[in-house]
C-alpha cells in the first residue's frame, strides 16, 4: 500500500465522523401513534399535542429539517402517505381496527404500528431516517425500538407524565395504569435526549423518574402568531359569533373530561350568580371543544351539571373548532379559564394571551410559565370555585380589567413564537446526535 493511501486509509474513518460531528439531522421521523396531526383539536384525544406537532414540523422543516410523522390510521380509506406541507409527510400506519379503539387499548397496537414503521423504514436507502422524536408514551416504545434497529438517536416529549397526573387526579378521575408508569421509565432510560415544556417538568423528570438532569433540554412550546393575534379586536369578534358586546365571557376552549375541570367554571359561575344576580343578563359562557378521555363515559355529563346549577341558560355548548375560528373565540372572551388539574404546559393559554385575552388558570404544571400571574391574567392556587369566582367578580366589575391585561398578555404571548421553539430543538437533535455517537464508540471500544 502507498503512504498516499495507507494515509488515507487512516483518515478516511474519522474525517467524514468530524464533519458530521455538528450536522442536523436532515430527516426526522417523528412519531404520534394515538393521535393524528391531521385531526381537529378539541376532538376526541386530539388537543395541544396535535397543534405542538403539526407546529413544530413546519418550522423545522422551513430551517431544511425534513419531517415524516407516523401515526395510527383511524379510518379506512385514508391515503398511506398525505403532504401537510412543503418538507412534512404524514404516513398512516394500520394498526388495529380504525374505529372505536381507545386509548387505554392502544398499547396491544404497538407492535402491529412498529411494524408498520418499520416497512416504511425498509422501502427507503440506509440512513434515510437521522433521528427519531417520539411524542407520549406510546410513541416512544416505538421510537425506542426504531432507533435502536436503525441505529439512530432518540429524542423524546413525555407531553404528560403518568406519575404526575396520578399525584393530582380529579375527584372520580380514572388513575394511569402501572403499565404507563413502568413504559415511560424505560423510555425516559433509553432516550438520548428528553425535551421538557418547562423547567418544572424537567424536576419532575428527574424526580419521578430519575432521569439525567443533562439529558433533559427544556423547549417552551409556541404559539402561531400569525394566527393567534388580537386582530381586528373584541368587539369585531363578539359581532361574528353573535354574543352581546356588554357581556362578561368567561370562555373554556379544550376537551372536556375531569383532568381539564371545566366543572370548575360552572361551579363558579354559579357561585357568581348567586351572589351576584343581576349579572346573569349580561354573562355568557361558552365551553367549546368535545368529550374526551375518561369524559367520553358521561358525554353529557357537563350539560346536566349547568342544569343541576341552574345556569344552564347563560352556558353556551360549542362544538371543537378551527384554528381560526379558535382564535375568534380567544378575541371574544373576556377572560379565557383553564381550571386544569394538570398541564405540562398549557398552550392554549398562551394562544388566548397572543390573540389579547387575559388567562385565570390553576397554578399546576407549566400555566405559571405560560401565564404571568396579575400581569397578563390570574392564577389560582387550589379548585375551589369560590376561588375562582372572586376573579370572575374582578372581571365584571372592572370592564377595563379585560383591556389592559389582554394588552399585556398579547405582549407578552410575543416571546413564545414557533419559530425560537424549532430553532432549539434543532440544537437538541444536534446535541442528541453527538451523545448518541460517543455512546456508541464507546460500546465498541
Amino acid at each position: 500500500m502507498s503512504q498516499y493511501a495507507a494515509r488515507l486509509g487512516r483518515r478516511s474513518p474519522s474525517a467524514p465522523s468530524r464533519l458530521r460531528l455538528h450536522r442536523r439531522p436532515r430527516r426526522v421521523a417523528m412519531l404520534s401513534v394515538h393521535t393524528s396531526p391531521l385531526h381537529q383539536p378539541g376532538t376526541g384525544d386530539a388537543g395541544g399535542m396535535n397543534v405542538y406537532i403539526v407546529e413544530l414540523a413546519q418550522r423545522l422543516a422551513a430551517i431544511n429539517i425534513e419531517v415524516e410523522i407516523f401515526t395510527r390510521a383511524t379510518a379506512g380509506g385514508l391515503p398511506p402517505t398525505v403532504p401537510l406541507a412543503p418538507g412534512v409527510l404524514v404516513r398512516h400506519v394500520d394498526a388495529g381496527p380504525y374505529e372505536g379503539l381507545a386509548k387505554e387499548e392502544l398499547p396491544a397496537q404497538l407492535c402491529a404500528f412498529t411494524h408498520g414503521v418499520m416497512q416504511a423504514w425498509a422501502g427507503h436507502r440506509p440512513g434515510y431516517y437521522d433521528l427519531v422524536h417520539s411524542h407520549y408514551w406510546l410513541s416512544g416504545h416505538v421510537g425506542w425500538l426504531a432507533a435502536q434497529r436503525w441505529g439512530v438517536p432518540l429524542v423524546h416529549a413525555m407531553h404528560t407524565m403518568a406519575k404526575v397526573k396520578n399525584a393530582s387526579l380529579a375527584a372520580g378521575d380514572t388513575p394511569e395504569p402501572a403499565a404507563r408508569v413502568i413504559g415511560e421509565t424505560q423510555i425516559v432510560a433509553a432516550a438520548d435526549r428528553l425535551i421538557a415544556n418547562t423547567a418544572e417538568e424537567a424536576a419532575e423528570l428527574a424526580r419521578h423518574y430519575a432521569a439525567e438532569p443533562a439529558k433533559v433540554a427544556v423547549v417552551h412550546p409556541g404559539v402561531n402568531l400569525d394566527r393567534f393575534r388580537p386582530g381586528d379586536g373584541r368587539a369585531a369578534a363578539r359581532a361574528r359569533l353573535g354574543l352581546p358586546q356588554d357581556a362578561l365571557v368567561p370562555l373554556f376552549a379544550g376537551r372536556i373530561q375531569p383532568l381539564k375541570a371545566p366543572d370548575i367554571l360552572l361551579r363558579a359561575v354559579a357561585v357568581l350568580l348567586d351572589e351576584r344576580p343581576e349579572l346573569r343578563s349580561r354573562i355568557v359562557v361558552p365551553v367549546v371543544g368535545g368529550p374526551s378521555g375518561s369524559g367520553l363515559a358521561k358525554p353529557e355529563g357537563l350539560q346536566k351539571l349547568a342544569a343541576r346549577l341552574g345556569i344552564a341558560d347563560v352556558v353556551r355548548f360549542c362544538p371543537p373548532v378551527g384554528q381560526e375560528r379558535l382564535a375568534d373565540w380567544f378575541r371574544a372572551a373576556s377572560v379565557l379559564v383553564m381550571p386544569s388539574y394538570s398541564e405540562s404546559f398549557g398552550l392554549v393559554a398562551i394562544e388566548a394571551q397572543a390573540a389579547g385575552t387575559p388567562v385565570l388558570a390553576a397554578a399546576v404544571g407549566g400555566l405559571p410559565v405560560a401565564v404571568r400571574d396579575g400581569v397578563t391574567g390570574f392564577l389560582v392556587d387550589g379548585h375551589d370555585p369560590a376561588a375562582y369566582a372572586r376573579v370572575l367578580r374582578r372581571f365584571a366589575d372592572e370592564p377595563s380589567l379585560a383591556t389592559d391585561m389582554g394588552a399585556a398578555a398579547a405582549r407578552h404571548a410575543q416571546g413564545f413564537g414557533w419559530d425560537t421553539a424549532a430553532a432549539v430543538t434543532a440544537d437538541v437533535y444536534t446535541a442528541a446526535t453527538q451523545s448518541h455517537r460517543r455512546r456508541v464508540r464507546s460500546q465498541h471500544g
